[in-house]
């Protein structure tokens, strides 16, 4: 996919309605592209080929999709909530969850040129495309320890997780939940549309509150929030 073609008439004449095909390859590493792709509905991961490095985004088949007034805070998360021994921040610290994103999923698709992208991204100001890439984070207040965290990004009133981190520790067990449980909050709080949990194939995201969404149905939602 080339920058030339993301435009309006092509994807959706060619993209929206091809349900054979949702990865795309993508060799334009700019930040503009890649906003651009992200405005689309693509969630972008990255891909090496033949030693070449592209962005591969994705216009997914399904989606999960969270409304705030579904979402489900269990009984183990309500408990951690009440025993107030966290820190919820956004972009206090986005190169150490990148860091522990690396370290936790030691196949990561965020090699060194979408690092750099990513890095990029969170630093673009006045940037006037109602785009922000951020960082979720969740601390032990006790000992400042980053317990689980993400990357996800903001267009107007949405929100789409890209991807993230819990501690393995048994210390902090549920806190992964709380993380999420905080950031919905926090989404309902400033009045987002919705949550773009992305691919709907983990189970953790349903029992966060996610419904299932078709492409169309998704695109509907999607185009008419950004």
């Amino acid at each position: 996919m080339s920058k030339e073609q993301l435009h309006k008439e092509f994807i959706f004449e060619n993209i929206y309605p091809n349900k054979n095909l949702n990865y795309y390859l993508c060799d334009d590493l700019s930040l503009e592209t890649y906003i651009k792709l992200c405005k689309f509905g693509f969630i972008s991961t990255s891909i090496i080929l033949e030693n070449n490095f592209y962005l591969l985004p994705e216009i997914q088949f399904e989606y999960a999709i969270l409304d705030f007034n579904n979402l489900h805070i269990s009984k183990k998360v309500k408990t951690l909530i009440k025993n107030s021994e966290y820190k919820f921040c956004i972009n206090r610290d986005f190169k150490s969850v990148l860091n522990q994103i690396q370290n936790y999923h030691k196949d990561s698709w965020i090699e060194e040129n979408y690092e750099k992208l990513l890095i990029n991204l969170n630093n673009l100001e006045n940037n006037n495309s109602n785009f922000k890439l951020v960082s979720i984070e969740l601390y032990d207040k006790n000992n400042e320890k980053l317990v689980s965290g993400e990357i996800g990004y903001m267009i107007s009133k949405t929100y789409t997780s890209l991807t993230g981190f819990s501690s393995k520790s048994k210390l902090y067990n549920n806190w992964g939940k709380l993380q999420m449980v905080l950031l919905a909050l926090y989404l309902e709080e400033n009045r987002f549309d919705f949550w773009n949990l992305g691919h709907p194939y983990m189970q953790y995201k349903f029992d966060l509150g996610a419904k299932l969404y078709s492409r169309d149905d998704f695109l509907k939602r999607w185009l008419n929030s950004i």
